[in-house]
């Protein structure tokens, strides 16, 4: 076992608690949800960027490159100022969702390079403009461009050109409480420059809310001790429910020689919110969160605390340094538990912090050389690694209690009343204060349910225990509501998203063990658990009883013709052909662990055959072409919408669109051997089978490869395979040919979310006067649907790609070698579903490998920069990747779900390995 999978086991057994320091802090607090004590919500306008070094946060903390502990008590990040910028860089900056062209953008360059599972080792790298930064420019710029125009990058400022400080962090813990950091900046500009770094320690403020939940505190404290001749700084905290850690810092050097470049300088102040700078009313400390700023950026010497202690701390370093040179600051974070040593010195050798984090480093890459499957190139290696580097990095902390929330704090004034009627009044029952996996900590700075149960598939390859952990963790009291929906996102808890949740359970279940040695605890707490959502889905999204689901926007934003997140403008109801298909996925998913718990617990028979018998009442209305009720359209071989209107009558909305390939997900193979394991079950579906042929011969399911009855008691019979599935063979073969179609759904770069026919020919649905159309958009959104952050009319989306090539797979493992389709359509090339779901699988991986050209599709227009030395080796994992040019677009750290890019290289390289 490596040493890395040494400390996992030692912290999933509770021996030691290597998990406890991680990359939990926030990059962006300000404008959240938690933070708005608005009257209308208006979150980005309560709480800006600009407040955010004066005020204290109430439910959180950000900071740059920063670490914390699991409840956010303590933390540790790098604040820099390049001796021309207004403010001192503390935090991430980017345009707030009304200021952007595309909603919130963050305008920063920073990358995660590498991090183990239980962060032992972690690495990222931002890079600083040495220019003043173009806050203002990027701020104006934005706001007067239209949704069709481009949006306004740091890189298009100008900035970058006059040189950039490259400031790498890396963290290393020699043990679970001892915490090595290491920054090394980097002159990358033209000539001999100045650059102010302040690594800093701070108490979040649990203190002055006068909150009574778990987790508030009395006001903590950060010590200086003496110097006494010793050649560090140092100083120790004290906390109620934390116990006493010593920061140790030594002067700067010379990463060539070692020569000594800058003595630290402690600054002291209080996490307090500086209320005359910011409201003209008088300040309850002495002094406030900005005093840093105020002292290196105004020179005020009196915004400091004149005494050494406090609740923030920074080591001030001021570090000159020639063209190509690079200056190194090293800091130790060191609790009171920690085995003592004779002589503090050699806590804070230049040697000895070094090497901790060599060690460190050099166990990360054993860890990943073990994880990282053969026949991959080295770029498709450093991709790999990457992806899970930023998916480890985009852990955070996340603390919301809705009741408090809405009430207020004691301490602090009433909130305006028409909030106890707003956002999440019915979600009083949340207590969030957990580490969890967010979509992106800058832009998406809350979890995300739907987005989560993708992040666990990359996740439970390196750390299975915390992927079973997340899954669980949605699904408990605390979370999920008593009527059984789970959480979507802060911004509206009771949106609903994707049902996805038990699909990323059953497959965390069979990733993270071997047949036999699998987790059947784990199956079927979530399984309990998940019978209650499946209930509530049930109740609240397919009202009628028709088998026809609805559900609103279901995580596809604008892909509609009309905000299905809103009433229809034209009356009635959508019967959404997404929302059906995924509750026939959820499902066929649900039988499955219900057979896969039966095994060992006959209980579960009977509630696998309520399963099956949903899913084919659901396969059977959808596929109904004839009655006016169904989705299916014969004539263009599609499934679409169809609203039904007050009058009783229906249309099918004829867009081409992600919502038709989502019923091929919905498929499910069983093993005729497997079947007999779980008698009364086959017992069941033997009847069902004999006596509901009004609903078998509608439907695909359970046709064996043989074309045998189910109860053919001969030996050709016994290992036969059945498939429950959406479409028919025939109707697959006409879904598959415009889905492999390059003209319509099949890019470079994987399928589409909207046909490129959408191009040319527009679906227009007029109502009176009124024009509502959808148009094809590869890149951003031109629509301000769902705030227009985020597009799914066109641009080529991971997770629902990935659902396609598992689902084509299942196909293949029924269908065989024998059935085969065009790929790409018209091409005259046949490939077999495994084939096509390679290639699918490779054209996904494409955005962020290097071209013909050696340039990487997901840097668009800015990928000659990406051959640079200093920035060839750097990649982001966008949200979304323009169809036609394979750039990255939306959020650029989603990893977040983009991280199942991993498991695209894990597969292709199983294609590899295997023989023709």
């Amino acid at each position: 076992m490596d040493c890395e999978s040494t400390r996992l086991a030692e912290d999933a057994t509770r021996e030691k608690n290597w998990k406890r320091w991680g990359p939990y802090l926030s990059e962006r607090q300000w404008g959240t949800v938690r933070e708005d004590y608005s009257p209308d919500g208006a979150c980005w306008g309560y709480f800006p960027h600009d407040h955010a070094r004066s005020r204290a946060y109430r439910w959180g903390e950000d900071g740059l490159l920063g670490i914390c502990d699991r409840e956010c008590r303590l933390c540790f990040g790098v604040a820099l100022w390049n001796n021309k910028d207004p403010i001192l860089k503390e935090r991430l900056f980017g345009l707030t969702g009304p200021e952007g062209n595309h909603g919130e953008d963050c305008k920063e360059l920073y990358y995660y390079l590498d991090s183990t599972p239980t962060h032992s080792y972690m690495r990222a790298l931002y890079k600083y403009p040495q220019a003043e930064f173009p806050y203002a420019a990027l701020v104006e710029t934005n706001r007067s461009r239209t949704r069709t125009d481009p949006e306004y990058e740091l890189e298009d400022t100008g900035v970058l050109e006059q040189g950039v400080w490259d400031v790498v962090a890396e963290y290393a813990k020699e043990d679970d409480n001892d915490i090595v950091a290491r920054f090394s900046i980097t002159n990358s500009g033209p000539a001999t420059a100045t650059v102010d770094v302040l690594p800093t320690l701070w108490f979040r403020n649990t203190w002055v809310w006068g909150g009574r939940h778990e987790g508030c505190t009395r006001k903590p404290t950060i010590q200086g001790t003496p110097l006494e001749g010793k050649p560090f700084l140092s100083a120790t905290t004290g906390h109620d429910t934390l116990e006493p850690f010593t920061i140790f810092a030594v002067p700067a050097t010379n990463a060539a020689n070692g020569e000594t470049l800058s003595t630290p300088k402690a600054l002291y102040t209080d996490n307090e919110t500086n209320f005359k700078a910011l409201f003209g009313s008088h300040n309850i400390a002495a002094h406030t969160k900005d005093a840093f700023h105020r002292f290196v950026v105004n020179g005020e010497e009196d915004a400091v605390c004149p005494d050494a202690t406090g609740t923030k701390l920074a080591y001030a370093y001021k570090l000159t340094l020639d063209p190509g040179q690079t200056g190194q600051i090293r800091l130790r974070l060191r609790g009171s538990k920690c085995t003592p040593v004779e002589d503090e010195a050699s806590l804070a050798t230049m040697e000895g912090l070094d090497a901790i984090i060599s060690k460190r480093k050099s166990e990360a890459d054993a860890f990943y050389i073990a994880r990282t499957p053969p026949h991959l190139s080295p770029d498709e290696t450093l991709v790999m690694r990457q992806a899970y580097a930023g998916l480890l990095w985009s852990k955070q902390f996340f603390h919301y209690v809705v009741s408090d929330w809405l009430v207020g704090d004691p301490t602090m004034p009433s909130p305006p009343p028409e909030r106890k009627d707003g956002r999440n009044k019915t979600w009083k029952h949340m207590f969030c204060r957990d580490v969890i996996s967010m979509p992106d900590k800058w832009e998406y700075p809350w979890f995300a349910a739907w987005d989560l149960a993708f992040h666990m598939l990359p996740m439970s390859r390196v750390d299975p225990k915390f992927a079973k952990d997340q899954l669980v963790l949605l699904l408990r009291e605390w979370y999920m509501h008593p009527n059984g929906q789970i959480p979507a996102y802060e911004f509206a808890f009771d949106d609903v998203n994707p049902p996805v949740h038990a699909w990323a359970v059953w497959r965390v279940y069979n990733i993270s063990g071997v047949e036999g040695k699998r987790d059947h605890l784990f199956l079927a707490r979530c399984f309990h658990k998940l019978t209650i959502n499946f209930t509530w889905w049930v109740n609240r999204i397919d009202v009628d009883g028709r088998n026809l689901f609805g559900g609103g926007f279901l995580g596809l934003d604008n892909i509609g013709v009309f905000d299905r997140g809103k009433p229809l403008p034209v009356g009635g109801t959508l019967e959404q052909a997404d929302g059906t298909s995924w509750m026939a996925f959820y499902c066929v998913t649900m039988l499955d662990m219900a057979l896969e718990l039966a095994r060992t617990d006959s209980a579960y028979e009977d509630i696998a055959s309520k399963f099956f018998e949903h899913f084919v009442e659901i396969v059977d209305t959808m596929n109904d072409s004839k009655h006016g009720r169904g989705l299916w359209d014969e004539e263009d071989g599609f499934y679409y919408d169809r609203i039904r209107y007050p009058d009783g009558s229906s249309e099918k909305l004829k867009i081409s669109s992600l919502v038709a390939i989502i019923p091929l997900y919905a498929c499910l193979v069983l093993d005729d051997a497997e079947l007999k394991e779980v008698p009364h079950f086959r017992k069941r579906l033997l009847w069902f089978m004999k006596y509901r042929k009004d609903l078998a011969k509608s439907v695909s399911f359970m046709v064996d490869q043989e074309g045998g009855a189910w109860n053919d008691p001969s030996p050709a019979a016994a290992n036969r395979r059945y498939l429950l599935a959406i479409p028919s063979k025939e109707r697959l073969t006409k879904v598959l040919s415009r889905v492999l179609d390059e003209k319509q759904f099949l890019s470079p770069y994987g399928i589409r979310s909207l046909s490129k026919q959408h191009e040319s020919e527009p679906f227009i649905y007029k109502n009176g006067d009124e024009e509502y159309r959808v148009d094809y958009s590869p890149g951003e959104a031109d629509s301000p649907i769902y705030g227009g952050n985020s597009n799914w009319r066109g641009p080529v989306w991971m997770p629902c790609n990935w659902l396609l090539v598992e689902s084509l797979n299942r196909y293949h493992y029924f269908y065989g070698d024998a059935f085969t389709v065009e790929c790409p359509t018209g091409s005259g090339v046949r490939m077999t579903l495994e084939q096509v779901a390679t290639e699918l699988t490779s054209r996904l991986t494409r955005p962020f490998l290097p071209n013909a050209d050696g340039l990487r599709p997901c840097y668009g227009s800015y990928a000659p920069m990406y051959k640079q030395p200093g920035w060839q080796d750097l990649v982001q994992f966008h949200e979304y990747f323009h169809a036609e040019t394979g750039r990255g677009c939306g959020a650029s750290h989603q990893t977040g779900w983009t991280a199942l890019v991993a498991r695209c290289f894990d597969l292709l390289s199983h294609r590899r390995e295997k023989p023709e």
